[in-house]
């Protein structure tokens, strides 16, 4: 069964970093990716990538988080760089595995950006 493990989340100040992980397994996987929910607000895509490795991110977070994969390990990153209060949420990692076309959700990992 596909498994997804996340790390890399927490509590920090405005104009900080975080990398965020999710390790993978169970199967293959073709989009990799993170989404988030703020307080209020409904999920939406952060960054995806493929495994052929073309990218994909929201445009509030263009220029400041960049996402990357070890296809080898199944892992997906994604390191925020200048954090804003505005991207205070949870983050979710995600995943669509080949065989089925079926996503696959993370439990969550808190992200707060302190102003």
């Amino acid at each position: 069964q596909v498994q997804l493990v996340e790390s890399g989340g927490g509590l920090v100040q405005a104009g900080g970093s975080l990398r965020l992980s999710c390790a993978a397994s169970g199967s293959t996987f073709y989009v990799m990716g993170w989404y988030r929910q703020a307080p209020g607000k409904q999920r939406g895509m952060v960054a995806t990538i493929t495994s052929g490795g073309s990218t994909d991110y929201v445009d509030s977070v263009k220029g400041r988080f960049t996402i990357s994969r070890d296809n080898a390990k199944n892992t997906v990153y994604l390191q925020m760089n200048s954090l804003k209060p505005e991207d205070t949420a949870v983050y979710y990692c995600y995943v669509k595995i080949i065989a089925s076309w079926r996503d696959y959700w993370g439990q969550g990992t808190q992200v707060t950006i302190s102003s």
